[in-house]
């Protein structure tokens, strides 16, 4: 990796934690993770790539992953206090008291399908942690979920660049995502 791609890297696993469970859920996570498998295929003088396609596989996961921890944690600690009455608009107590039923229920598909949901994939972990999920299905679903997710979609824009057409065109494409 040159200095450059070094911080590319960085900013991408930056992206991809902020996206997985700070509560910023406006980040263009899966069009990034895409754009990276395609540019880890280039081939060509004008689009090289910042990183390798294992270093992609290998970190992308492991930030998706921490991320949610974070988020979980948060929940655990906090999101609780946010629900206080049922008198709230937006927060009410009986919110979570529904969510700590459902995620009992659905928890593990819902851990593991919120990953390619936009949206949902920054707040799951959060109500998933208020909402008391056992831990244990948590880091389970959510290790699972963020290897699928991260390597997943990093490998489809990859092996996507393995086409003639897509590979003469990635900086086109690049601009389009």
């Amino acid at each position: 990796l040159n200095s450059f791609g070094t911080w590319m890297l960085i900013g991408l696993l930056v992206v991809v934690f902020i996206e997985s469970g700070l509560l910023f859920p406006l980040l263009p996570g899966d069009s990034l993770l895409f754009t990276a498998g395609l540019i880890a295929a280039a081939k060509s003088a004008e689009v090289e790539p910042f990183a390798p396609l294992w270093v992609l596989m290998v970190t992308i996961p492991i930030a998706a992953v921490l991320g949610d921890q974070v988020g979980y944690l948060i929940g655990t600690k906090g999101g609780a206090k946010l629900f206080k009455s049922d008198d709230a608009k937006l927060f009410k107590k009986s919110y979570l008291d529904e969510s700590h039923r459902f995620f009992l229920r659905h928890g593990p598909a819902m851990i593991f399908l919120a990953r390619f949901v936009p949206i949902v994939r920054t707040y799951a972990p959060l109500v998933a942690g208020a909402a008391k999920m056992p831990y244990r299905v948590f880091i389970t679903y959510n290790v699972i979920g963020g290897i699928v997710w991260g390597a997943g979609v990093t490998l489809l824009g990859y092996l996507l660049g393995q086409i003639t057409f897509i590979a003469d065109n990635v900086d086109y494409i690049f601009l389009l995502i």
